[in-house]
C-alpha cells in the first residue's frame, strides 16, 4: 500500500513540475492610441501555434516550453507586426501596436488619421493637439487627397483649402502662394524654412515626399517669428514629408500623361533590425514633359532617404535628407496689348508661339538635411528638438517680350535675354520642453515651452547682357502675330555699319549681393481647460532678429514681442467655438529712412478670429467656420522722384491695410463609401488712410471669392468593388492686376491708373480609380472644360496660363 501511494506521490510530482515548466502568454494588441483591436491573429512561427484574439483585443497562448520565438501578429487593414519573444517559465504579458495601412477606408480621412493629431502638425503648432483643439484656424490635405487627385505640385494640393490661391508661378517655374490677401506665404518643411526667398514653394519638395500638406490660416508669429518677409501674416504652409513606419513594404509606380509626360516613382522601407528600433525609407521620382507650349520642356529628379531609430521605448530620433534638381523653361503666356493696367487687352498667345529662345532654362536644386528627437521623460513630460540645414540654388535664364517705350504699336516687341544666380543656405534649430495631463488643483494644463534659432545666407547675382557687342540690352524685334525665330542661331544681327551676323549672346556677372540675418525667438503656450466646457488659451513670444552686412560683420539688431490669446467653449459634444487675438510684427522694412531721416519702424498686423469647429461622424467629418478681421498698420512704399522710376534712397509711409472675410470648409465621409471636401472663402481687403494707394482699393491678386469642390464615391461590393469616381471643381474669381498706386512703385507703373482685373475662371477635374489586391490603377482628367485660367505677377511682366484639357493615368504596386 505504502509503495503504491510513493509511486502515486512521484508521479503528481513529476507532473506538477512538468506543469510548472511549461508557460502561457498573454497578448494585448492595440492601435497607436492604444485603443485595443478585436480579433487579431497570432501565430508562433518556430511551432505552427495560431490563435485568434478576442474581441478585447488579446491573445493567449498556452502550455508553452521556454524558449526564444518569433511572434507574429496580423489584422486586416494593419501592417504585420514580427516581434522576437523569449518565453520563461510562468505567466508572461506583452503589448503590441499595429499601424495602420495607409489607404484602409475605415480610419485614414482626407485630413489625416480619424481619432489622432496629423503627423507632424505639431512640427508647425509646437502644442500636441488636434486642428479642432486649437485655437488657430488649420487645414490639413492628406496624402489620401493627394494620391487620389493626382496633384503634382503645392498649387494643385492647396486649392483644397478655402481662400488659397497661387498668386503669381513667375514665368511657371516657381510657386509662390496667396491667402486672405498676403501674398508670399511661406512653405516649410517639416516646421521650418528651407530658404529664405518668398516664392519657392516649388522648389521644397516633390510631391512623392509627401505624407500630408498643413496650412496654419493667420498670424503664425507664435510659433514661426518676427516677419522676414511677405506672407508670414496670412499663414504658413507645412510639408510633412514621408519618413519609416517601422514595417516592411514598398511601392512602385508609373504616371503617363498628355505632352509625353513620363513619371516612375518608388517608395521603399524596411525594418534593419530582429528588435524592431532601426527603419529605413526611401522615396523617389523622375520626371520628364514637353508641353501644349511650343518649346517648353522640363525634367526633375528627387530621392528623399529617412532613419527612424528607438534606442529606448521613450525616444524617437529621425535622420533625413533630400535631393531635389529640377528643369524647365520659364515662359509667359499671354500679353497686354495696351499703354498701361488700366486697360484690360490680354492677348493669349496660340499655342505654336514661344516668346522666349529654345536655350532659355530656370535650374532649381535643393538638398536639406534634418534630424528629430522625440524622447518621453515621464507620464506628463517630453521633449522635442529639431535641427535642419538646407541649400537652394537657382540658375535662371529667360528671355522676356517687352512692349517698345513709346511705340503704339504693342504687338511689336522687343526680345530681351537676361540671367540670374541666386544660393541660399539656411539652418534652423528648435526645442521644445512639452506638458500634458497638468493640473493646478482642478484645473488641466497642456503647456509648451520653447526656443528656435535660424540663419538664413542668400546670395543674388544678376548678369549684364552683351549682344554682339553692340550698345543695346535687347536681341531683336518680333511681331507676335507673325513667325519669328526660336533659336538663337537664327536671329540675324544688323551690326552699326550694317553688316548682318547671327547673334551671340554672352553674360558678365555683376557684383553678388549677399543678405544675411539671423533669428532667434523664446515662447510659451499653455491651453488651460478650467473645465469640459471652457479652455483658454495663452503664448507669448519674444524674437530677435539681427540683420549683418555684407562687407562688415557688423549689423542691425531689432526684437519684438508677439501675444497670442483666445477662448475655446464647448457648449455640446464635438462642438467648439472659439475666439482669438493674435499680433505679428515685420521687421523687414524697419530700419529703413523717411526723408526726415528717421527710421519708418515695424509693420504690425493685429488679427481677430472667431468661428466654429465641429466634428460629427465619430470624426469622420469635420466642419469649420471661421471669420476674420485683419489689420496692418504703418506700410512703407519705396519713394521715388517725381515722374520717374528712380528710388531716392527713402521710403514713405503708405498707411494701413484692412483684411476681413470668411471662411468655410466640410471635409470627411458622409458615407462608409462617400467622401467630400467643400470650402468657401470670401475676402474684403482695401487699404486705410494711405498717400501711396487709392483708399478702398484691393492688394493685387487678392480675389474676393473662391471656391473648392471635391467628391469622391467609392463602390465597396459587389462586381465594381474597388472602383471609385471622384470629380472636383474650383473657382477663383476676379482679382485686380496690380495695386492702385498714387505714386510711382518702380516696377513701370507710374501711379494714377487704376488696374483692371485679372478674368476669373474655373477648372473641373475627374478621376477614376480602381484597386485589386496590391495593384492601383488611376485616370485623371483635367481642366475638362478646357478653360483659359491665368494668374499672374503683373507688374514682373509675368502672365501664364493653367493648363489646358489634359489626361494621364497612373499605375502602382504595394509590395
Amino acid at each position: 500500500m505504502m509503495k503504491h501511494f510513493s509511486i502515486l506521490l512521484l508521479l503528481l510530482f513529476t507532473g506538477s513540475v512538468a506543469v510548472a515548466q511549461t508557460a502561457s502568454l498573454r497578448v494585448k494588441i492595440t492601435d497607436e492610441t492604444n485603443t485595443p483591436l478585436a480579433y487579431a491573429t497570432g501565430i508562433i512561427q518556430e511551432i505552427n501555434y495560431q490563435v485568434a484574439g478576442d474581441e478585447s483585443g488579446e491573445l493567449y497562448f498556452k502550455n508553452l516550453q521556454s524558449g526564444n520565438y518569433t511572434l507574429r501578429i496580423e489584422l486586416i487593414g494593419y501592417y504585420a507586426v514580427n516581434k522576437k519573444v523569449e518565453i520563461k517559465q510562468g505567466n508572461q504579458h506583452i503589448s503590441i501596436k499595429l499601424i495602420q495601412e495607409s489607404d484602409v477606408l475605415e480610419e485614414i480621412e482626407v485630413f489625416g488619421e480619424r481619432n489622432k493629431q496629423p503627423k507632424g502638425l505639431e512640427t508647425i503648432t509646437r502644442m500636441p493637439l488636434k486642428p479642432k483643439d486649437q485655437i488657430q484656424s488649420i487645414s490639413v490635405i492628406s496624402n489620401k487627397v493627394i494620391e487620389a487627385q493626382g496633384a503634382l505640385t503645392i498649387t494643385d494640393a492647396v486649392r483644397n483649402i478655402p481662400g488659397v490661391t497661387l498668386f503669381g508661378s513667375y514665368g511657371g517655374v516657381k510657386e509662390s502662394m496667396s491667402a486672405r490677401g498676403f501674398r508670399g506665404i511661406p512653405v516649410l518643411k517639416n516646421g521650418v524654412r528651407m530658404d529664405s526667398q518668398f516664392q519657392t514653394a516649388s522648389g521644397v519638395i516633390d510631391m512623392q515626399g509627401v505624407e500630408s500638406i498643413q496650412m496654419i490660416k493667420g498670424s503664425a508669429a507664435i510659433t514661426q517669428g518676427v516677419i522676414t518677409d511677405l506672407g508670414n501674416a496670412g499663414g504658413v504652409i507645412n510639408v510633412v514629408t514621408k519618413t519609416p513606419n517601422f514595417v516592411n513594404a514598398a511601392n512602385v509606380g508609373l504616371r503617363v500623361g498628355s505632352w509625353n509626360q513620363i513619371r516612375p516613382v518608388f517608395d521603399y522601407q524596411t525594418v534593419l533590425n530582429e528588435s524592431e528600433t532601426v527603419a529605413f525609407r526611401l522615396n523617389g521620382a523622375y520626371e520628364s514633359a514637353d508641353s501644349y507650349r511650343a518649346y517648353l520642356k522640363s525634367n526633375r529628379v528627387y530621392l528623399n532617404p529617412s532613419l527612424a531609430w528607438k534606442p529606448t521605448e521613450k525616444t524617437t530620433v529621425v535622420l533625413e535628407g533630400d535631393y531635389f534638381n529640377d528643369n524647365r523653361t520659364p515662359h509667359t503666356s499671354a500679353v497686354n496689348l495696351a499703354a498701361n493696367q488700366g486697360t484690360n487687352a490680354l492677348y493669349v498667345l496660340p499655342d505654336d508661339k514661344f516668346l522666349g529662345f529654345k536655350s532659355d532654362n530656370n535650374n532649381t536644386k535643393m538638398s536639406s538635411m534634418m534630424v528629430r528627437i522625440d524622447h518621453k521623460l515621464d507620464d506628463q513630460f517630453r521633449i522635442r528638438a529639431a535641427y535642419a540645414q538646407s541649400s537652394y540654388s537657382v540658375d535662371n535664364t529667360q528671355t522676356t517680350a517687352n512692349a517698345i517705350r513709346g511705340s503704339q504699336e504693342y504687338h511689336i516687341r522687343q526680345r530681351v535675354m537676361s540671367r540670374s544666380l541666386r544660393e541660399d543656405k539656411n539652418s534652423t534649430f528648435q526645442f521644445d520642453l512639452i506638458g500634458q495631463e497638468l493640473y493646478t488643483g482642478s484645473v488641466k494644463h497642456t503647456a509648451q515651452l520653447g526656443f528656435d534659432y535660424r540663419t538664413a545666407d542668400a546670395t543674388t547675382t544678376s548678369f549684364t547682357t552683351d549682344v554682339n557687342g553692340l550698345q543695346r540690352n535687347y536681341i531683336d524685334e518680333i511681331n507676335i502675330y507673325e513667325n519669328f525665330p526660336n533659336a538663337i542661331n537664327d536671329v540675324v544681327i544688323t551690326g552699326e555699319e550694317g553688316e548682318q551676323m547671327p547673334a551671340k549672346i554672352t553674360f558678365k556677372a555683376n557684383d553678388p549681393v549677399r543678405a544675411q540675418y539671423g533669428t532667434f525667438g523664446v515662447l510659451a503656450q499653455d491651453v488651460v481647460e478650467f473645465n469640459k466646457y471652457v479652455k483658454g488659451v495663452f503664448g507669448l513670444r519674444y524674437s530677435q532678429i539681427i540683420t549683418k552686412d555684407a562687407v562688415s560683420t557688423n549689423g542691425t539688431q531689432r526684437s519684438a514681442w508677439n501675444p497670442m490669446v483666445g477662448v475655446m467653449l464647448s457648449p455640446i459634444e464635438q462642438v467648439n467655438v472659439f475666439g482669438s487675438f493674435t499680433n505679428s510684427t515685420s521687421l523687414r522694412s524697419a530700419a529703413d529712412k523717411l526723408n526726415t531721416g528717421e527710421e519708418v519702424g515695424a509693420a504690425v498686423t493685429n488679427q481677430f478670429e472667431t468661428g466654429i469647429k465641429s466634428s460629427w461622424l465619430n470624426d469622420r467629418l469635420l466642419f469649420n467656420f471661421t471669420y476674420f478681421h485683419i489689420l496692418t498698420s504703418n506700410l512703407s512704399n519705396t519713394e521715388y522722384e517725381p515722374g520717374t522710376s528712380n528710388p531716392t534712397g527713402y521710403v514713405f509711409k503708405a498707411g494701413d491695410l484692412k483684411r476681413t472675410g470668411v471662411e468655410v470648409e466640410l471635409n470627411g465621409r458622409i458615407l462608409d463609401n462617400l467622401t467630400v471636401m467643400l470650402g468657401y472663402a470670401y475676402l474684403d481687403a482695401q487699404y486705410q488712410n494711405s498717400p501711396s494707394y487709392v483708399n478702398g482699393s484691393a492688394p493685387m491678386n487678392a480675389p474676393k471669392n473662391t471656391a473648392n469642390g471635391w467628391i469622391q464615391y467609392l463602390f465597396n461590393n459587389g462586381v465594381l468593388n474597388g472602383l471609385s469616381i471622384s470629380t472636383g471643381l474650383y473657382y477663383v474669381g476676379e482679382r485686380p492686376v496690380n495695386e492702385y498706386s498714387l505714386a510711382p512703385d518702380g516696377h513701370g507703373n507710374m501711379g494714377g491708373t487704376e488696374p483692371f482685373d485679372m478674368p476669373s475662371y474655373y477648372t473641373l477635374n475627374a478621376q477614376l480609380g480602381y484597386k485589386y489586391k496590391g495593384f492601383d490603377a488611376r485616370f485623371y482628367f483635367n481642366n475638362i472644360t478646357d478653360q483659359i485660367g491665368l494668374n499672374s505677377y503683373f507688374r514682373g511682366g509675368f502672365i501664364n496660363q493653367i493648363d489646358p484639357r489634359n489626361i494621364a493615368l497612373s499605375v502602382s504596386y504595394n509590395f
